[in-house]
């Protein structure tokens, strides 16, 4: 017994006859028969189906048309149909383009740090410019959705589209490395972000935010290495291609048992991958080599005149004013903040250039700093002054984006290279690279040779005994990072066996050497070039992606803070962990943006207020309206 096919209407490939629009009053319309009288649609080509229609439902009320007059109608009917899809277009269109807006607006209250309910005060000052620079289009702005429930919505939505676009990109990468760092927010909620770092067979490198995880338990290794597992799983991120993670090296980070590397290091080994490459954050450990400096005698001397001036309302006001009076450069002084990366720098130049200012005004009685008067002190000042101010250039080279580890530690080795010049320098008493202390010097007269300058060299001595023992991971790595930043001239000798034929080979090539030469300095250029050698260099392809995509820092785990710490304020204290994810991650999304028009697809308007109608005009509206008829 045979089992019949279900019969598909598609597969007849039924085609619309034109004698059907005079006969049965219908057109065609996205494949289907359409009632110019009724609107009703009719799915299957067939004479039967549309004959049936029209002799139940409108024979009677055409029959008393002539042959002429039913041409006419027919003319008639097919314009107002036309008005409705237009009609129907249009309005869709508006409606489309007002949630465009409503996202677009919610993105910039994101990256903004405002709360969700300025989305409605943004809507209300819209509508009122549109009512008077163009009144016939204020009904658009009003259709916009910015109420507080939308704009969450809308955040999270966004948030939500950037997360899966990462991940997209991430079943694409031949490598990646993760940098973590641990904060906690104004209700005391420990908040770790992971942010990710990945390249793929283009050399296209991608950096954006993981994930920001709040953890309302304890934070040792192993719950944030649970963390960490769930969100690299979630990713459907292959843990055989992680090949760096970077932290701020705190103790739950790098403890050498139940650390998070250590237990990522174990997690590496179980599934038969390379150990990752360990470091602790550049930024962190330069910041860490400032402290070493002695200090005692300047910081507190400095923070104690600053405080007494700026915590009095009127001593404050009179202390500006005075400044104003005799035209001082600087119009204040400045607060210190121990833990911002530019604090000290910046707060010594400044009371430095104001200290004769502030001593005069000091002295009516207000506090005696019998250290502005000792030269001893403020030659120790000028000398701090000028090596914070190099060590604060340091800083801002490695901050940023989109920099390459290499980079980075360059600038390092370049400082330290520095200290030793300077050190040189100042046994010959040469203080051409520190201007403030040698203005200091020349408006002594030369007493710099009574008061000695073996303590500043013992200083830069041991600040450069600290880079060299904080940066030894680093260094560690130095051929590697060497062999990927300039490969031509790296000796093969140091190379690994498995890279050196390779090595051999890319060295002989004067046509590669010269591409690399023109490439240096852009980043678009290096990646073109690195492109070429895959196929014939696979080894080291692998070794300059691997090294492409570590962090050198957590310095974007460091913005992100600021910027967690700006939404989630005392204001904002209710701000759920999920939304504030969805914030942070909008505000910090950097090569991924939100596809809207993915967005929109899945969006219908349901614009309240509008003078827009989607409501099909019936026949009996269209006669009334259009046709007039005697």
């Amino acid at each position: 017994m045979s089992i019949k096919s279900k019969r598909k209407v598609d597969a007849e490939q039924r085609k619309f006859q034109e004698r059907w629009t005079s006969d049965y009053f219908f057109v065609e319309h996205n494949k289907m028969a359409t009632c110019l009288i009724c609107n009703e649609k009719v799915a299957v080509l067939k004479d039967y189906n549309l004959k049936r229609h029209y002799n139940t439902k409108h024979a009677d009320q055409c029959a008393k048309y002539n042959r002429e007059e039913r041409e006419r109608q027919i003319v008639q009917l097919q314009k107002g149909l036309s008005m409705q899809q237009n009609q129907f277009k249009r309005a869709k269109k508006e409606c489309d383009a007002a949630v465009e807006a409503s996202y677009v607006v919610c993105e910039q209250v994101a990256k903004a740090g405002k709360p969700f309910t300025e989305g409605q005060f943004l809507k209300d000052c819209m509508v009122k410019v549109a009512d008077i620079l163009c009144p016939e289009k204020a009904s658009l702005f009003r259709n916009i959705s910015l109420s507080a429930n939308t704009v969450a919505e809308r955040i999270s939505e966004l948030s939500d589209n950037i997360y899966d676009q990462l991940c997209s990109k991430a079943t694409k990468f031949s490598f990646y490395s993760l940098a973590l760092d641990e904060s906690t927010d104004i209700n005391d909620t420990a908040q770790l972000a992971v942010f990710l770092r990945g390249i793929n067979d283009q050399f296209e490198v991608t950096e954006e935010l993981l994930s920001l995880i709040a953890m309302h338990g304890q934070t040792t290794g192993s719950n944030i290495f649970q963390n960490l597992c769930d969100v690299i799983n979630g990713a459907s991120l292959p843990w055989n291609k992680l090949v760096g993670i970077t932290t701020d090296g705190a103790p739950s980070m790098t403890g050498k048992r139940n650390g998070l590397v250590a237990l990522v290091q174990r997690k590496l080994e179980e599934e038969n991958a390379d150990p990752a490459i360990a470091l602790h954050c550049i930024i962190h450990q330069q910041a860490l080599c400032s402290k070493c400096l002695k200090v005692e005698n300047i910081m507190p001397v400095v923070v104690k005149c600053i405080n007494h001036i700026r915590t009095r309302g009127l001593q404050h006001r009179q202390f500006r004013t005075f400044l104003q009076e005799i035209g001082a450069a600087y119009g204040d002084v400045l607060y210190f903040t121990e833990v911002r990366w530019l604090s000290r720098g910046n707060v010594l130049k400044r009371f430095f250039e104001l200290r004769e200012e502030i001593k005069t005004f000091l002295m009516d009685g207000r506090l005696d700093v019998p250290e502005l008067d000792d030269p001893k002190w403020v030659m120790d000042l000028a000398f701090l002054v000028d090596l914070t101010h190099e060590l604060n250039k340091l800083n801002l080279k490695l901050q940023g984006p989109n920099q390459f580890v290499t980079v980075a530690f360059d600038s390092v080795k370049a400082f330290s290279l520095k200290l030793q010049l300077w050190k040189t320098q100042f046994t010959q008493k040469n203080l051409s690279h520190f201007p403030t202390f040698k203005s200091i010097f020349e408006e002594k007269s030369g007493e710099l040779s009574m008061l000695g300058v073996d303590k500043y060299v013992a200083a830069m001595e041991n600040l450069q005994q600290e880079f060299d023992q904080r940066f030894a991971v680093f260094t560690i790595h130095n051929a590697t990072f060497q062999l990927f930043a300039d490969p031509f001239s790296f000796d093969v000798n140091s190379a690994p066996n498995v890279l050196q034929m390779e090595l051999i080979d890319l060295q002989c090539s004067t046509d590669l050497k010269a591409k690399f030469r023109d490439a240096q300095g852009s980043p678009e250029m290096i990646a073109q070039f690195l492109r070429e050698l895959q196929v014939t260099f696979p080894e080291l392809s692998k070794l300059f992606k691997r090294v492409m995509c570590l962090f050198g820092s957590t310095y974007l785990c460091e913005k992100l803070f600021s910027t967690m710490n700006f939404n989630k304020s005392r204001t904002r204290s209710r701000l759920t962990d999920a939304h504030l994810q969805a914030v942070v991650r909008v505000s910090a999304a950097n090569s991924i943006k939100a596809d809207l028009a993915h967005l929109l697809q899945s969006k219908h308007c349901q614009a309240s207020g509008s003078n827009l109608s989607l409501r099909p005009l019936s026949y009996k509206d269209f006669l009334k309206n259009h046709m007039q008829l005697k």
